[in-house]
């Protein structure tokens, strides 16, 4: 199992050793520690949840995780979350996404960025739907409305007939 560093390093496509070298190439940590500190802790925190909502998916009956999740929107924290238009928020999970590809799926990604957009202010649901069945493979896709718009997993979204609708409890 790779460190949650590592994890994170290979989120912005930096490599926790390069090619025959022990060291990370300057330009790939220039490029994580260019981005401004606020924007850094929001890519750490996405890259963390994502892996945890994956693991609890995992683990846990699917009741338990959603009570966990809403649980999070809703948790006093000492220090408040910086405030970010939900097009950043959908940014830092989608790059850690990218990153971290065996923890992202559709429902990991739906999951964690209600999660993040509800912290911010941004109320979000995450919709479920299905296409097929009757002699095809039945096939499912979540994705994450926020304000009316679809912001994460909208593409294609149209074939699909929703089952269910996620608030964050």
């Amino acid at each position: 199992m790779q460190s949650v560093a590592s994890e994170i390093c290979s989120t912005l496509s930096l490599p926790s050793r390069a090619r025959g070298s022990s060291r990370l190439p300057i330009h790939k940590v220039g490029r994580l520690l260019s981005l401004p500190a606020a924007e850094r802790r929001l890519l750490v925190k996405a890259t963390i949840l994502l892996m945890v909502t994956k693991f609890c998916l995992w683990l846990l009956p699917f009741a338990l995780v959603r009570r966990l999740s809403g649980g999070l929107v809703r948790a006093p924290f000492r220090v408040r979350d910086e405030e970010y238009p939900p097009g950043k928020v959908v940014w830092a999970v989608e790059t850690a996404g990218r990153g971290i590809s065996r923890f992202s799926t559709c429902l990991t990604l739906a999951l964690t960025s209600q999660v993040l957009l509800g912290r911010r202010g941004h109320p979000a649901l995450v919709l479920i739907g299905v296409v097929g069945g009757g002699g095809s493979d039945l096939e499912a896709h979540a994705w994450v409305q926020s304000g009316g718009k679809v912001l994460v997993g909208g593409t294609g979204i149209e074939r699909y007939t929703i089952l269910a609708t996620l608030e964050a409890n």
